[in-house]
């Protein structure tokens, strides 16, 4: 089993920047996809953004595109998501969650262990 830690979660105003951190504990080498999703008030949870812990590639919901980016430490336990140009619509909870999956995924089916999440409010 796997431990999951969100953290840099806070109150930003449009614009701004958040770096998320995930850190990840216990049998992590069973898990080879780190993920980040969010769900905000009266909305369904959403993938926004999965990293390989082996060779770090990528991918991104659409609606983040270009202003959040992804990445791992060299011990591959530590996963952050950088998240620039915020708008009021990134307001939610953010939680990081793992995967057995080889393949990246923004599908929440495919993660097993999810951390407690952290909030995030874009608001003037």
């Amino acid at each position: 089993q796997v431990q999951l830690v969100e953290s840099g979660g806070g109150l930003v105003q449009p614009g701004g920047s958040l770096r998320l951190s995930c850190a990840a504990s216990g049998f992590i080498a069973d898990y080879h996809v780190i993920g980040w999703f969010r769900q905000a008030p009266g909305k369904e949870r959403e993938g926004v953004s999965c990293i390989k812990r082996d060779d770090a590639s990528t991918d991104y919901a659409d609606s983040v595109k270009g202003r959040f980016t992804i990445s791992r430490d060299n011990a591959k336990t530590t996963v952050y998501l950088q998240m620039n140009s915020l708008k009021p619509e990134d307001t939610a909870i953010y939680y990081c969650a793992t995967a057995f999956e080889t393949v990246l995924t923004l599908d929440q089916e495919d993660y097993e262990s999810w951390g407690q999440g952290t909030q995030v409010t874009v608001s003037s």
